[in-house]
């Protein structure tokens, strides 16, 4: 497991999440989720978008995504002995992780949040992650009282062999997020054969 800047890289982050139990028992044609479209990956613009005044650090308590319904706590996630990215546990459907040793969500660099797209029950918390559109709006409540507000610049998906880790996991000169679940190809025999990643630049502190 690679570092850079104050982030922890690696595809072993998102492929962890990626073992598409509910598809498995159900089948793929009616449970897929959604996936993004080409027009929503990122331009070249969309690095270059002016970015709000960086928050001191303070832990996320509680993400939510109002445009997929997305209204959940966050845990801190820590590293597994092998060195890659803990999960939150998998049967708490709506439960989202941060990596706490990183960067705090609103401060300069990359943010790094991540939650299971489904669970051996159904959909969970980042089931409609695929569906998040350009310019959608990401709250994340902190520690200190304050909302951190970002903007969704992209939203893109990797096959897992081909994964783009500095890209998604390197550090930012700007307070930035990515927000990861599966996605991608599935198959029975291995699950999820991607990540969807969502890239957001904080926008302001407001209101939840």
């Amino acid at each position: 497991m690679r570092r850079l800047g104050n982030t922890v890289t690696g595809a072993v982050t998102a492929v962890a999440l990626c073992s598409g139990a509910w598809l498995l028992s159900n089948g793929t044609a009616s449970h897929a989720p959604p996936q993004p479209s080409p027009a929503q990956a990122r331009s070249g613009q969309d690095g270059e978008r002016p970015a709000a005044p960086a928050l001191p650090p303070s832990p996320p308590d509680r993400i939510r995504i109002p445009a997929i319904r997305v209204d959940a706590p966050l845990t801190g996630l820590g590293l597994t002995p092998s060195g890659s990215l803990d999960v939150p546990p998998a049967e708490q459907r709506n439960l989202a992780g941060w990596y706490e040793a990183g960067t705090t969500p609103g401060e300069t660099g990359t943010a790094i949040v991540a939650g299971h797209v489904d669970n051996a029950d159904g959909p969970a918390v980042f089931y409609r992650l695929g569906a998040l559109k350009k310019g959608s709006r990401i709250e994340v409540d902190r520690r200190d009282g304050g909302v951190a507000v970002f903007t969704v610049d992209a939203v893109e998906v990797y096959a897992a062999r081909n994964f783009p880790d500095e890209k998604v996991y390197g550090p930012a000169n700007r307070p930035e997020l990515r927000v990861i679940t599966c996605g991608g190809g599935y198959s029975r025999g291995t699950g999820y054969q991607g990540n969807v990643v969502v890239f957001a630049h904080l926008t302001g502190p407001g209101g939840g």
